[in-house]
């Protein structure tokens, strides 16, 4: 028994002083110490020991176990600092190079036109106002002078919730929220987010951005109107800027009047960015409709005013020579890092 325990013993220390890896070792633990290991099925032999012999031969196979777990922890604590030492060389910091610079955001094309917007109109003395997405038909169609028969309130045109809730298809209804406050005058101009049924293409989509504006004082008049647009067209697109005004109608203004700016590119020569006309469309403008007035409690015999519409995208459109309103919304990095 005392020669077998001495050959298990030599053999163990042979293999674990040749092991080159930790797990060999714990190989090692398992052959020779496991449930079922060399050491272990000596014990269970001892049955097969003469009673007397049999403390002195658990005796050793105690010590023999003793031995080889110290052997082995030693040999595993010098594998884990060589490993460790190996992996410090690896991942050396050199504290004298410059610093990845953590990525920042940018703001969107949108975001930037809109800021701009907002700093012209607020210069000349606008208020900003915001109003709700989801809004109440009386507010987006029928105070604005839009009956109940109107070709706008089609289905095919406007998102609703039900009968009387819709997406709101203009930010016009938050100048009616405004009007019926009664706190005169005013004026405000209304960014936000609007809907309607469109299909998307390079220039349509179901969700965008628009910013209206109003004016409602005494006195005030279609002269108003163009002096106010032609400072802000003056601001955003260049001092050489020309403005233009083509009859249309509104129904919440009368008269009403599509505006024309002169092309930024060519400067009203004609170019494949104005398509030839040296004019680019711009805005719907307009006089404030009486019966707009009348139904926001406001006499329109004592008050008058202006409004007018820009689609947000339009602007960032033409302002950054983008031809395909999608790539506003693909949140490509490629793209918003351009501007």
């Amino acid at each position: 028994m005392q020669e077998k325990l001495k050959a298990i013993l030599d053999q163990a220390v042979a293999q674990i002083n040749e092991s080159q890896e930790i797990e060999r070792l714990n190989e090692i633990r398992v052959s020779v110490l496991g449930k079922k290991g060399e050491l272990t099925s000596v014990l269970k032999s001892m049955k097969e020991v003469a009673p007397e012999d049999r403390p002195k031969v658990g005796q050793m196979v105690n010590e023999a176990r003793t031995q080889l777990e110290e052997l082995l922890e030693e040999k595993r604590v010098a594998f884990a600092k060589k490993l460790r030492e190996e992996q410090i060389k690896k991942e050396t910091i050199d504290v004298t190079l410059p610093a990845k610079k953590p990525a920042m955001g940018h703001r969107h094309p949108n975001t930037i036109a809109l800021e701009e917007i907002e700093t012209i109109f607020t210069g000349m003395g606008y208020e900003v106002v915001e109003g709700p997405e989801v809004e109440y038909d009386y507010y987006n169609f029928e105070a604005l002078n839009i009956p109940a028969n109107h070709p706008a309130k089609d289905e095919q045109d406007t998102f609703y919730i039900n009968s009387n809730i819709v997406l709101r298809t203009q930010t016009s209804s938050v100048q009616v929220h405004e009007m019926e406050k009664g706190k005169l005058p005013i004026r405000m101009i209304a960014p936000g987010r609007v809907f309607r049924s469109d299909e998307v293409d390079a220039t349509h989509s179901p969700s965008f951005h628009q910013v209206e504006g109003l004016v409602i004082d005494k006195n005030i008049t279609f002269a108003d109107l163009k002096g106010t647009l032609a400072e802000f067209a003056k601001q955003l697109f260049g001092e050489d800027t020309k403005v233009k005004f083509r009859p249309h109608h509104f129904p919440f203004t009368e008269p009403s009047a599509e505006m024309d700016v002169s092309c930024f590119k060519c400067g009203g020569k004609g170019c494949r960015f104005c398509k030839g006309s040296g004019w680019i469309e711009i805005l719907g403008c307009g006089m404030v409709h009486p019966h707009v007035l009348e139904m926001s409690g406001i006499d329109p015999n004592e008050y008058v005013g202006f409004a007018f519409g820009v689609g947000l995208e339009r602007v960032a459109l033409l302002k950054y020579e983008i031809d395909d309103m999608r790539l506003l919304y693909e949140n490509d990095e490629r793209f918003l890092r351009q501007f």
